[in-house]
């Protein structure tokens, strides 16, 4: 078993639970040189906000897009783009990664811009 799946095995018992709440839920994804957030709702058919490192507003603001500071903008500006849409509750699915490093500062950068999870 490599990684990749590795990680999408741990992810499915977290994706599984959040379906049963149905809630729309804050998925992470991370590589090495981006991170990246969706707001999917809680049918889990589309995609309602995102945000990522790739977006140009942020890629002006960061140097690069693989590291902390990087992460707490991203949080931020999706939880003001939810907050906009009108979503104030959200189920956090860090998609098999640990919860450390880039994923935590996107999180609690999400939780200080009003996001509730």
């Amino acid at each position: 078993m490599d990684k990749r799946v590795s990680r999408l095995r741990r992810a499915i018992a977290t994706r599984r639970k959040i379906s049963e709440l149905r809630v729309h839920r804050l998925s992470v994804f991370r590589s090495n040189s981006h991170i990246y957030a969706n707001i999917i709702s809680p049918e889990g058919d589309r995609v309602l906000v995102s945000a990522s490192t790739v977006e140009p507003e942020v890629r002006k603001e960061v140097a690069s897009g693989g590291n902390v500071s990087a992460a707490t903008l991203v949080g931020k500006r999706v939880a003001e783009k939810a907050k906009a849409a009108g979503i104030e509750q959200v189920a956090f699915d860090r998609s098999g990664f640990r919860y450390h490093g880039r994923v935590k500062a996107l999180a609690e950068a999400a939780r200080e811009a009003g996001l509730k999870f």
